[in-house]
């Protein structure tokens, strides 16, 4: 099967996978089974034998996966056997925390390039990569075949940056500026709203008498 027809949610759920071996192979597990994954994932040991399945044969039946085999396969699946050049557009708190974190502790990918338009922050150094103006942010992607984006500026700003990703040639964009994006239909966009999660998160820590209150009002309105 070819991979651009596996579901979204078992390409989601694989860097889960990696993360996990990561840690098993950290403290030398060698064999994982199924249900080794599942009791570590919370996923069911069918759902993990099924979302594997799409890519081929990992494991022995009986036996369970090899650590280090089966890792090895995820990153060539993923396209992390080699480091992933990654910009980020938008250097303000978010943008930096983003930077430092990936660039101090995700051996997978390298940011190799950061831009801002603020003159406060052009020129700053993270890490050993200073901050260019947005201006030279396409050319840069050009130049560089960089083929993945982060976009943390602010709602205002964020479509004219994607505009510029695009015609410098990225493919994949991940966007946490609150705003839906266009791109086109070759370019793939996934969203990620801080705020809505929060906010989502908060109806969760309600207590259920309280919810059950709040539905019977907004009943009550219709």
């Amino acid at each position: 099967m070819p991979y651009q027809d596996v579901p979204k949610m078992v390409v989601k759920r694989l860097p889960l996978y990696l993360r996990v071996l990561d840690n098993l192979i950290k403290f030398d597990v060698e064999v994982v089974s199924s249900g080794g994954l599942s009791e570590i994932t919370g996923f069911s040991a069918e759902q993990i034998r099924k979302d594997l399945a799409y890519f081929g044969a990992f494991g022995t039946r009986g036996c369970g996966y090899n650590t280090e085999f089966l890792r090895n396969r995820i990153l060539k699946i993923i396209g992390l056997n080699e480091q992933t050049k990654i910009i980020i557009a938008g250097i303000g708190h978010l943008g930096q925390a983003i930077s430092r974190y990936n660039i101090d502790k995700n051996p997978y990918i390298k940011i190799v390039g950061l831009f801002d338009s603020d003159s406060a922050v052009i020129g700053k150094k993270i890490a050993d990569i200073t901050v260019s103006h947005i201006n030279v942010m396409a050319e840069f992607v050009r130049e560089n075949a960089v083929k993945v984006a982060i976009i943390t500026v602010p709602a205002d700003n964020a479509q004219e940056v994607a505009d510029e990703l695009v015609e410098g040639g990225v493919k994949a964009i991940l966007n946490m500026a609150p705003i839906r994006l266009k791109v086109p239909e070759s370019v793939h966009l996934h969203n990620a709203d801080l705020t809505v999660e929060v906010h989502s998160l908060i109806y969760y820590s309600s207590d259920e008498a309280q919810r059950e209150m709040n539905e019977r009002e907004i009943a009550n309105d219709r």
